[in-house]
């Protein structure tokens, strides 16, 4: 017992020191699969616009998902609503060839993928913005897709 609450103190520690990170957050879903109408949401602060920023987007499929890659549509929002970036994100979580899975393992078969969305990006104002993800694939539910999130980092 003692043993295990020395791990849990250093992975805190460990987890707590990294000064880029300004808002990380993960959506898991329900049993891996991800409908076609959840969307994730994730709202974070940004309080200082003379920093750059990168935003990113974190994915954790089994390696059990069927495609080798993912379509997600990605869009950036501020407080007021205003669209201030979406696209189409294609992201790679297989080789084509050699089905050999992409992205870092942790634990058995799941492997985690960071995609950068915003490199370098200066945010007008101090305020609330939003991140949305909605899978955009031909199925309307995917299985095998155990969470997605959002990361926002400063620059140095």
């Amino acid at each position: 017992m003692v043993r295990f609450l020395v791990v849990l103190v250093l992975a805190a520690l460990f987890f707590s020191c990294d000064s880029q990170r300004v808002y990380e957050t993960n959506k898991d879903f329900d049993d891996g699969f991800w409908s076609i109408k959840d969307t994730a949401k994730f709202v974070f602060a940004i309080d200082d616009t003379t920093q750059a920023f990168n935003v990113l987007v974190n994915i954790r499929n089994s390696g059990d998902y069927k495609t080798a890659r993912l379509f997600m549509n990605y869009s950036l929002s501020d407080s007021s609503g205003n669209l201030l970036n979406k696209k189409l994100l294609e992201v790679f979580l297989f080789d084509r060839k050699t089905g050999e899975p992409f992205g870092e393992s942790g634990i058995g078969d799941i492997f985690e993928h960071q995609l950068l969305t915003e490199s370098s990006k200066h945010f007008t104002y101090k305020g609330r913005y939003t991140v949305q993800l909605n899978q955009a694939m031909r199925a309307d539910t995917l299985a095998h897709i155990l969470s997605v999130g959002t990361r926002v980092e400063r620059i140095n």
